[in-house]
């Protein structure tokens, strides 16, 4: 499985991330599961505090293997209703949402932690001192966030800068051959054209989460096929669909899937990238692992994303 370096991270990190949000007990198909991923060579697990318990599940598959060191673990807190209510995008909720994870997770770090929502009223500094706190303390290892504009972790890492601090390493926003025309969830964000030209800029890599848009391109979904309203309401449009043709066409000269083909878009960025995903069961396991795998030309990947008219394979 191809890996990837980070800053702080003192292991290579796999691209394909196992989400743990449907992680809900760990029976023997979840630990085959689990145990197939780490053999076609991932080792990286993105879970949250806000999960509701899939912390512990985690944790304890990891004891149980005896793989701690081996896996890279990237967890979120401070989600805005998780705990308390009202705004948690602030040191109190952020120190006590860590200790809680670690507890849960049975280890005295995480790898790569993330604010999992951004409160925009919120002012950068102590956001920045505290989480540059625990770094001191070495219960995290990197700092990034999840589902943060680009225009405020810029902000985040001037600030940073300018107070010889360490800023934000990497975004986790939603990215994905089909475009949201608005929130899957409250709060949060996807890469727009705007957005992709930052991280292009900037090189910091974006792990991104729904990489697979929701199983749009797995061929169930059709513009008269209206059942699932959340889905209707997310990805249906016009743009949706010519970028949903254009990943068959190239689907059957590639002799893969069109879904196959939506993961590879996310991994052929001109910026480092890094896609969450969560398989039901072994063959769409391997059918990621085998997205991961298939090339795609930068001609292709703007033809996809309706950036180029002409076909370019």
């Amino acid at each position: 499985m191809e890996m990837m370096e980070m800053q702080g991270v003192n292991k290579p990190m796999s691209r394909l991330i196992m989400g743990t949000g449907d992680l809900r007990v760990l029976d023997d198909a979840k630990r085959l599961m689990l145990d197939a991923y780490i053999e076609a060579g991932g080792n990286m697990f993105d879970t949250a505090h806000q999960y509701r318990g899939k912390e512990k599940i985690l944790g304890q598959w990891l004891a149980e293997k005896k793989i701690r060191e081996k896996v890279v673990i990237m967890n979120k807190g401070a989600h805005h209703d998780d705990g308390s209510p009202g705004p948690r995008v602030n040191p109190q909720a952020i120190r006590k949402d860590l200790d809680e994870s670690l507890e849960r997770l049975g280890t005295d770090y995480i790898d790569l932690y993330a604010l999992h929502r951004d409160d925009p009223t919120v002012e950068v500094g102590p956001i920045m001192e505290e989480l540059n706190e625990q770094l001191e303390q070495k219960k995290i290892r990197a700092i990034g966030a999840s589902n943060w504009s680009h225009q405020r972790i810029q902000e985040a890492n001037e600030y940073a800068s300018a107070h010889q601090l360490v800023g934000f390493t990497f975004s986790s926003t939603n990215l994905s051959l089909a475009k949201a025309k608005e929130p899957r969830w409250e709060g949060c964000v996807s890469a727009d054209e705007e957005t992709c030209n930052w991280h292009e800029r900037n090189q910091l890599p974006l792990l991104s989460w729904s990489s697979q848009a929701g199983g749009f391109f797995s061929g169930y979904f059709t513009p008269d096929n209206l059942s699932d309203s959340e889905m209707v309401r997310v990805y249906y449009n016009d743009n949706n669909w010519e970028r949903y043709r254009r990943a068959v066409k190239l689907a059957e000269l590639k002799q893969v899937t069109p879904i196959q083909i939506s993961l590879s878009y996310v991994l052929h960025q001109p910026f480092p990238t890094c896609a969450i995903i969560g398989p039901r069961n072994l063959d769409e396991l391997h059918d990621s692992v085998m997205a991961m795998n298939l090339p795609l030309t930068a001609g292709e990947v703007e033809w996809l994303d309706l950036k180029k008219e002409e076909f370019a394979g």
